[in-house]
């Protein structure tokens, strides 16, 4: 569990599905047995003593049911199979979750010159070289991706994409990936380089639930 503070006051924490169920019961032993409010992408505990747990449904929309807690509970930790795209400028990893485990994946890099060189014309033909290579490892980013998520779309319920969203949004414009990013979900993962160890912990990020937690 991580928590952080969030923007106009209380924090974010951050839950995993498994412990989701003890994280609310201990919000109701801290602050009181909570009023539930629930709707397809936020289930909100309101406790006696004016504390508020808003609980962003991960993966909506939720099926609300009569006792909203446990239909969420069964919500986050129901087995799906989720595509993850990472992209960073030089760098890519697309792979195909089945619940945690990593059941296909594919992981490479492209050399892309970050720093400039000295002025006039050699900085010109450096800017060419490496808007050229820019151009190259994203064209390889995509191919990966059309290569290992692709032959699953029928199979995928979200995509989640991360690492550099302007990378990211360059990968929009190949047609051949269109309808996998109709499939794609929050949360936007903030990572390091992809690399596979890098794409393997993402469950943790794209699974987990996230609380904000306001204290009077």
């Amino acid at each position: 569990m991580t928590a952080r503070p969030a923007a106009g006051g209380g924090k974010w924490v951050t839950v995993g599905p498994d412990r989701l169920g003890r994280w609310i019961t201990g919000f109701g032993e801290r602050h009181g047995e909570p009023v539930v409010e629930a709707a397809a992408e936020l289930v909100t505990l309101r406790a006696p003593d004016g504390a508020t747990a808003e609980c962003h449904v991960p993966f909506p929309p939720l099926t609300v049911a009569d006792d909203p807690v446990p239909a969420l509970v069964a919500h986050a930790v129901a087995r799906r199979r989720v595509g993850v795209l990472l992209v960073r400028l030089g760098g890519y990893a697309a792979g195909v979750f089945d619940g945690d485990t990593l059941v296909a994946s594919k992981v490479g890099a492209r050399l892309v010159h970050g720093r400039s060189a000295a002025g006039g014309w050699s900085q010109q033909r450096f800017a060419r070289r490496r808007e050229k290579q820019s151009t190259e490892a994203l064209q390889a980013a995509a191919d990966v991706a059309a290569r290992v998520l692709l032959p699953q779309l029928a199979t995928l319920e979200a995509l989640v994409l991360g690492g550099d969203r302007r990378a990211i949004d360059e990968l929009r414009t190949d047609r051949r990936l269109v309808p996998l990013f109709a499939l794609e979900r929050p949360p936007f993962l903030t990572v390091p380089d992809p690399k596979l160890a890098v794409l393997t912990e993402t469950p943790s990020q794209f699974r987990a639930v996230r609380i904000r937690v306001t204290e009077p």
